[in-house]
């Protein structure tokens, strides 16, 4: 209900709303108007004139407001208080009499629109309304403002200071001004899915904005864009569909937040009743007594629109569909509309519906009048598919509620509309939402909510597979499905632009790939009878093993140490080496050199301490692998696998991966107790990855079941290594990639290229979640899933917060690029190698 709070309701009896559709109010005279009924009275009051009517509002508050079409302006006489306006008012009203007089809509539209071209260009942004007289103006335009059903034309001004909007009209108020260091948030629009809407918000609520603006002109709307945009750099972060992914996925943001954050981004406003924000029907069971948020049966299946809900339903439908001619839908109405908008808020805003229905309510028995009903109707109706609106799972209840006590008829049974009646298992209206929003945030729903997100806002919105999901919509309710710009007919064109308003839009397609599931916490402990009455804190979480609190102890050190891994503090530097062929090994006591063995002309470049640290792996440029034992001070063996320079390494449980610029990676069976103990070493090719270019690099999962390699033209590639089959491709970077990791968690993937580009890709869907451009090149790092400890090409370390895609900290250390660095299991001790030839080594300062 954001266009309701946005202010108190007015006691002023003239609104916007008592126009009709694209009907614009230009002007007011004082006048007294001879009204020709019987019997004859004279009234003073105020004349609205409109493009397409008069409208009289009388001083006498007891007297109503009466609306005429220009067409019947012979029912009325008027004398027009003399003024320097007189002239122009005259002139009007025979300007827009011989418009109403036009036989085709097109005509009469093209005359209407000529006169308000005109009076916008005869007139200019008063500069007298500046807050202050010091302000800049840097551009001044045409618009409109855009609230519920409602366009009002004006003038837009932007300064060094301010955003203003001055109405023609001078309704409801003289000039709107936002202060532009008060700008959260800003965004371009679709507006009768033409790219010509900003919406500017001054908070962090993405359901009330501000300010919307409809542009004449798409390069007025982005000039004024980004001129906001630039002022705003430095201090407002702009989210993307994956970054706010990554954070719900990661429990940062709610189910109803995330919702609220995608309905925003895909164009979604509460100023634009064709493009309300949707919420899914989420609760199935509205007749039992209790809700239990244990049982399936519970929620609705969210992987199916609700037109597919009902089996019968739909293969009625789908006959109709495989006769249909071209352009086919399984669907005649939209999930989403003013008209459904409006049928749920109906009781907080009357006078809405009252515009949309041409001043009459619905039938009464078509009215809101229970949820039961309503849910009934949408699995059952031939042409109900409608889905919920946001406020079914806010904290204001008074939309269930007659509280303005409005007459909305009587019922066939001879009872009258009231407060809409509620499901069993809800105490009253206010119990009703918590337990909606109890049910928005369960377990069953974060795990099931990727697959609604699918059909309304992802990759199956459109094409074959909304064709396979049964989710196909009338064509010209999706961005793209009719260009109203090249439609030359005018009459053809407003016929097109109201059924384009009145139906309903699809939301821009936010995803093209499947969404990834939510990483959401299991519970064993959970009795069969739990209501959603139990507190979270009552469930017991399951007990993995015998160590679960050892390994809960240790994850709480782990965290506590990515929270403060700001603090990390240089302790010993000036350990100097050499970039050739040479492993030297050193006292992290004594800060002294230990051992230098030379394997190669050429040099090393990677190097792995294997299980109980008596034995080191190196890999060197001259396609070989070095095998040494710590023990008996010596090379072991040689490895000769590689037709090209070997780039890296990876170890568990007694197999070796190596990567080669020869594009490939291999898997090797040896077993490091042999190399440790002077054995040689019965090398087995397992495995063999092949790529279309050399491999830089690669890692693989804490558990050895996943393998992700990074080629030098920039494609990260997901191997399933029990299988060796590839699970995903994706080309991330625009140049080598030279470093990966998985999140501890094997949910995610981090990559950095040489493209200064750190890429997060989803594990389970090989989806490109996020991408942070940083200021320099990043060459190596450790993360915890959130938070990025990186080594760039200046040789300064930088934390960065993917949540917010932002730089926290950059903590100065080498004197060129950081090449390589290591992080302890407890996350408190790094060690990092330069360009410059040291190591260094930091300590958490907590």
């Amino acid at each position: 209900m954001a266009f309701i709070k946005r202010k108190e309701r007015s006691k002023e009896r003239f609104s916007l709303l008592l126009l009709d559709l694209e009907e614009y109010y230009f002007e007011h005279t004082v006048v007294a108007a001879l009204i020709l009924f019987t019997p004859c009275r004279k009234i003073r009051g105020s004349l609205k004139v409109c493009s397409k009517s008069i409208i009289f509002e009388p001083e006498d508050h007891v007297e109503p407001i009466l609306k005429v079409c220009f067409c019947a302006l012979y029912t009325f006489l008027f004398h027009l208080e003399v003024s320097s306006k007189t002239e122009d008012v005259v002139q009007t009203l025979l300007q827009l009499h011989r418009a109403s007089c036009l036989d085709k809509l097109g005509d009469q539209t093209a005359m209407i629109a000529a006169n308000l071209q005109s009076r916008l260009a005869r007139t200019s942004f008063d500069k007298n309304s500046f807050q202050n007289v010091s302000e800049i103006p840097h551009m001044e335009c045409e618009a409109e403002m855009v609230t519920p059903l409602v366009t009002n034309p004006g003038h837009v001004c932007i300064t060094d200071q301010s955003l203003y909007f001055q109405p023609l009209n001078g309704y409801p108020e003289q000039v709107v001004r936002i202060e532009l260091h008060r700008v959260k948030q800003i965004y371009k629009r679709r507006h009768g899915l033409r790219p010509l809407g900003l919406e500017v918000f001054c908070t962090e609520n993405d359901f009330c904005s501000d300010i919307y603006l409809k542009f004449y002109k798409t390069s007025d709307r982005n000039d004024l864009y980004y001129y906001i945009a630039t002022f705003l750099e430095n201090h407002m972060v702009e989210h993307t569909a994956e970054s706010y992914m990554l954070q719900w996925q990661r429990g940062h943001l709610s189910n109803y937040q995330y919702l609220l954050h995608l309905n925003n981004l895909a164009d979604r406003s509460g100023n634009d009743l064709s493009q309300y924000p949707v919420f899914p029907w989420i609760i199935a069971d509205y007749s039992s007594t209790e809700l239990d948020m244990m049982n399936p049966a519970t929620f609705r299946d969210l992987s199916k629109p609700v037109g597919a809900l009902n089996k019968e339903r739909l293969e009625r439908l789908l006959s109709r569909y495989r006769d249909m001619p071209d352009p086919c839908f399984m669907y005649g109405s939209h999930y989403s509309s003013p008209g459904y908008v409006l049928f749920y808020l109906v009781r907080v805003a009357p006078e809405h519906m009252l515009c949309l229905q041409n001043g009459r309510y619905d039938n009464a028995d078509r009215m809101f009048n229970s949820i039961g009903e309503t849910w009934k109707n949408c699995l059952e109706g031939a042409t109900d598919f409608k889905e919920l609106i946001p406020d079914f799972y806010g904290n204001d209840p008074s939309f269930l509620l007659n509280c303005l006590s409005l007459d909305l008829g009587k019922r066939q049974g001879g009872s009258s509309v009231q407060d809409v009646v509620l499901p069993p298992w809800a105490a009253d209206a206010s119990d009703f939402l918590q337990k909606s929003q109890k049910a928005l945030e369960s377990q069953y729903v974060s795990e099931h909510l990727h697959e609604w997100i699918d059909l309304v806002f992802g990759f199956k919105q459109k094409g074959s597979e909304a064709v396979a999901a049964h989710n196909v919509f009338h064509p010209l309710t999706y961005e793209g499905g009719i260009d109203c710009d090249s439609i030359e007919d005018p009459n053809e064109k407003i016929a097109m632009l109201i059924q384009i308003l009145e139906f309903g839009q699809t939301p821009t397609q936010l995803f093209t790939t499947p969404h990834p599931q939510r990483i959401t916490p299991r519970f064993q402990s959970i009795s069969r009878t739990s209501s959603v009455n139990t507190p979270l804190n009552e469930l017991s979480p399951a007990s993995t093993s015998e160590d679960s609190s050892f390994e809960d102890l240790t994850e709480e050190t782990r965290r506590l140490a990515w929270n403060n891994i700001a603090k990390l503090k240089l302790i010993i530097l000036n350990c100097h080496f050499s970039l050739h062929s040479t492993l030297k090994m050193f006292s992290r006591e004594s800060n002294g050199l230990q051992r230098s063995m030379s394997f190669s002309n050429m040099a090393l470049s990677s190097c792995l301490m294997l299980p109980e640290d008596k034995a080191v792996v190196c890999s060197s440029w001259d396609n070989n692998v070095y095998f040494y034992s710590i023990p008996f001070g010596r090379r072991q063996d040689t490895l000769m696998g590689h037709d090209d320079a070997i780039s890296k390494m990876c170890w568990k449980d007694n197999q070796l991966y190596t990567a080669s610029w020869d594009s490939t990676v291999k898997v090797w069976q040896c077993d490091s107790a042999d190399i440790a103990n002077n054995k040689r070493c019965q090398f087995e090719l397992l495995a063999e990855f092949e790529h279309e270019a050399g491999v830089n690099t690669i890692n693989l999962n804490p558990a050895g079941t996943l393998l992700v390699s990074g080629t030098k033209d920039g494609t990260a590639t997901i191997w399933d290594t029990s299988s060796s089959v590839q699970l995903h491709q994706v080309h991330c970077h625009s140049g080598k990639i030279h470093d990966m990791a998985f999140s501890p968690d094997s949910r995610h993937v981090l990559s950095v290229g040489e493209d200064s580009c750190l890429k997060v890709i989803d594990v389970q869907t090989g989806m490109m979640i996020s991408s942070v451009q940083a200021d320099e090149e990043q060459r190596c790092f450790c993360w915890d899933g959130n938070t990025v400890l990186s080594g760039g090409q200046s040789g300064h370390l930088q934390v960065l917060d993917l949540l917010s895609n932002k730089v926290t900290t950059r903590i100065p250390g080498h004197s060129g690029a950081v090449t390589a660095m290591w992080m302890n299991e407890q996350c408190s001790t790094v060690i990092t190698g330069g360009e410059d030839k040291q190591i260094i080594f930091w300590k958490l300062d907590c």
